[in-house]
């Protein structure tokens, strides 16, 4: 097995991925936000972090992965008061729709999703750290990290400091412009806003605090993986490696990975565009969601992916063309006794191929559009090869063993059907009925079946069916 290699931000280099600990991976990918529904550039960062640690697994690796859900900061207050509603009836709704549209995508559920709110305790231990390694100061209630006391501060982002100006101090949860500024890490308590009384004062935490303070509790003060989009990475993550490497004297993340950007027929998503789609409005647009997984994951992660409802289109086309030659892999795999294989090999050549040309895309920092080339041109030349009566029934096992191999990583492939015994009725009667020539019956059935949401082919193997 060949060496995976990722991009890290930190050193902007592909490098050979080594855990810190033998055969494990601590990874903490940046969840949601909740003061809305999330929409699809959210999700394609959740969904590239789901296939890494789908990777790693595949490559024998065990993997804790974390995924942090803020449930206080600036907006969520903001927009909870506005609603006349608590921060957790106003968060229950959003965070409930972020789990739906992640099962939906079929992102496997991460280890642990800790709420802000439920770590104050911890928080406050990391700002009572940072106060005895002289990291902080208070200004007006609200405690804030300075950071000159920090050497090394920008590393991740490139932010150039500069060391002879007076810093300056903002308390917003997020701020675009490029230079450095103390930030804070507890805010002081304010007139109808939510606040715990604590060591430190009355207030509550800020973004940045939250997010360390909850890696570090359930993966470690170092660990493995950070991931992200690109937009967190100033000031969110560099502020996130300030406040923890400031409180432990240890490095805190060693490969930090971020995505890119998702645009909407070539524009940025913006709610003044009215052009953010998000998982339910895709669905209502008629199109199944193993095509918006698919179209997420045809462009490699750290390319800007370009959304158009013709890559929906797209996508559903490559999902058909995978589907019937699954159907085709399984027909000859019940042709005929199992006891030969044709004397070319064509079979062996092509999965021996495939497996290779996969492995090789992935380990290239996620390519998951060449991994997904792989798959394709193993499905062109093995339709060549059916054609020419290359393969045999003992070949198309070999071909549905290898297509499963990787079935885990990518979870594109449609899910069989279960038995169904009143629909196998159904199909047997409309087959009899056909058979009998009695073809009004035989589209009763067929019309009856298609009612209920069931899509028949009629293959030389027999009938089969799924769902719409």
């Amino acid at each position: 097995m060949s060496d995976l290699k990722l991009f890290n931000t930190l050193t902007r280099e592909k490098e050979t991925f080594e855990p810190l600990v033998p055969g494990e991976v601590r990874m903490n990918s940046c969840g949601p936000t909740v003061y809305n529904h999330l929409h699809i550039g959210n999700m394609r960062t959740f969904l590239w972090g789901d296939v890494l640690r789908r990777y790693l697994e595949w490559r024998g690796l065990r993997v804790k992965q974390v995924m942090n859900v803020t449930d206080v900061e600036d907006k969520i207050i903001r927009n909870a008061a506005a609603a006349g509603q608590d921060l957790q009836t106003y968060t229950a709704p959003f965070i409930e729709s972020f789990h739906a549209s992640l099962a939906k995508l079929r992102v496997r559920k991460a280890d642990a999703y800790p709420r802000a709110t439920e770590y104050i305790p911890q928080m406050v231990a990391l700002v009572q750290q940072l106060n005895d390694r002289g990291h902080t100061y208070t200004a007006d209630g609200s405690t804030y990290f300075k950071v000159s006391t920090l050497p090394g501060y920008g590393k991740l982002s490139r932010v150039e400091i500069d060391e002879t100006s007076e810093y300056s101090r903002i308390e917003s949860d997020e701020y675009e412009k490029e230079s450095a500024r103390d930030f804070v890490l507890w805010k002081a308590k304010k007139d109808n806003e939510p606040a715990w009384m604590t060591a430190i004062g009355e207030g509550r935490p800020g973004w940045h605090l939250e997010c360390s303070a909850m890696s570090m509790d359930l993966l470690g003060e170092t660990f493995d993986i950070h991931t992200g989009a690109v937009d967190l990475i100033f000031p969110h993550h560099e502020n996130e490696i300030a406040q923890s490497e400031g409180a432990t004297g240890k490095p805190f993340v060693r490969y930090w990975i971020h995505g890119e950007h998702l645009n909407i027929d070539q524009q940025k998503m913006s709610k003044s565009l009215g052009n953010i789609y998000t998982v339910p409005e895709i669905e209502a647009m008629g199109y199944d969601l193993l095509a918006l997984r698919y179209a997420l994951l045809s462009v490699p992660y750290r390319t800007k992916l370009n959304f158009t409802t013709q890559s929906l289109d797209d996508a559903k086309n490559a999902l058909s063309r995978i589907e019937s030659f699954l159907l085709r892999v399984d027909e000859v795999s019940r042709s005929a006794a199992h006891d030969a294989k044709h004397s070319d090999g064509a079979a062996d050549q092509l999965i021996g191929k495939f497996l290779t040309d996969f492995e090789t895309a992935m380990d290239d920092d996620l390519n998951t559009a060449g991994a997904l080339g792989a798959l394709f041109t193993l499905i062109r030349e093995g339709n060549i090869a059916f054609d020419e009566g290359r393969i045999l029934a003992g070949d198309a096992e070999g071909l549905r063993t290898a297509l499963m191999k990787i079935d885990p990583v990518l979870d594109i492939f449609p899910k069989r059907e279960e038995s169904n015994a009143e629909i196998d009725a159904m199909i047997e009667a409309r087959n009899a009925a056909r058979k009998a020539r009695n073809f009004a019956e035989s589209d009763r059935l067929r019309d009856a079946l298609v009612s209920r949401g069931i899509v028949l082919e009629d293959t030389p193997g027999g009938t089969r069916w799924r769902k719409a």
